[in-house]
């Protein structure tokens, strides 16, 4: 009788669980509950829009990208780590401002210099580091690469926005700087979300990653890449970093079977480097 009791009493908590789950994701404490879920994703990307995060207006055009940031700074939590007071941060690849919302949410004098190519992000971006209060930022409207020039550019207004190889797929030129020039002096963090160019700049970068702490690459590849993305893992080992390797986005449901989804991209990985 006690261990059917016990049978019946887990499986009552199970359901209760599940149920909790469901109608409390983690993301309820946002005050993001289902109906307006589905609200914020099919929202028109042609309009601004607004979500009142940590009591300020955080400004989008793309709900369905909103969404995917948020999910990743606030419920995941991907950027989470020690950094110390007046820690020094680079982001490459800042998009709207949501990871420099979340870095000095969690590093209050954190000093960061941002970088975002792509104008109309660019635009968001200042946008909302004014509409947070934030200060100590430095915000540029350049791309990372490996010299000062000027690069063609694929402006999309959205996550997709990359350096182009040639003019058939750019729609706009855009300002770069040599990223190596900005690491002569202590990064506790530098995040490099580039759209492409993360091997090319690593490689101009290498000699210079002992004065970083903490890195985190967000790495876009095709299986042409692959030997490029294993010389990455070595430029980061040679570094001194340990790593740890998330997928960013599943493009492959069966990789036997080559069923790809949508996307640019064979290969999207989250790779965490950080030092002992």
């Amino acid at each position: 009788m006690g261990q059917r009791s016990t049978f019946f009493k887990n499986i009552t908590n199970g359901i209760f669980l599940r149920a909790k789950k469901l109608f409390n994701p983690p993301k309820s404490k946002f005050q993001i509950n289902w109906l307006l879920l589905k609200y914020l994703k099919h929202l028109p990307s042609n309009e601004l829009h607004y979500y009142r995060l940590f009591n300020h207006k955080t400004f989008f055009y793309w709900g369905a990208e909103f969404l995917h940031g948020f999910q990743e700074m606030f419920v995941e939590k991907i950027y989470e780590q020690f950094l110390p007071p007046d820690a020094y941060v680079i982001d490459c690849g800042a998009n709207i401002g949501l990871s420099v919302i979340f870095i000095k949410r969690h590093c209050p004098t954190a000093r960061i210099l941002a970088f975002e190519p792509d104008m109309l992000n660019y635009t968001l971006l200042k946008k909302n580091i004014s509409s947070h209060l934030l200060n100590d930022i430095e915000a540029r409207q350049e791309a990372v690469w490996v010299e000062d020039t000027t690069l063609h550019f694929k402006q999309e207004g959205n996550m997709g926005s990359k350096i182009g190889t040639d003019t058939t797929i750019s729609n706009s030129n855009v300002k770069a700087i040599r990223l190596k020039d900005c690491l002569n002096k202590k990064v506790d963090f530098l995040k490099l979300d580039i759209e492409g160019a993360e091997y090319v700049v690593l490689k101009d970068i290498s000699e210079n990653l002992h004065f970083i702490t903490n890195m985190f690459v967000e790495y876009h590849g095709r299986f042409a890449q692959n030997k490029e993305l294993l010389e990455i893992f070595q430029i980061i080992e040679k570094a001194g970093f340990k790593f740890y390797i998330k997928e960013a986005a599943i493009n492959y449901q069966q990789p036997f079977l080559h069923t790809k989804r949508n996307s640019d991209y064979d290969i999207q990985l989250n790779i965490f480097c950080f030092r002992n």
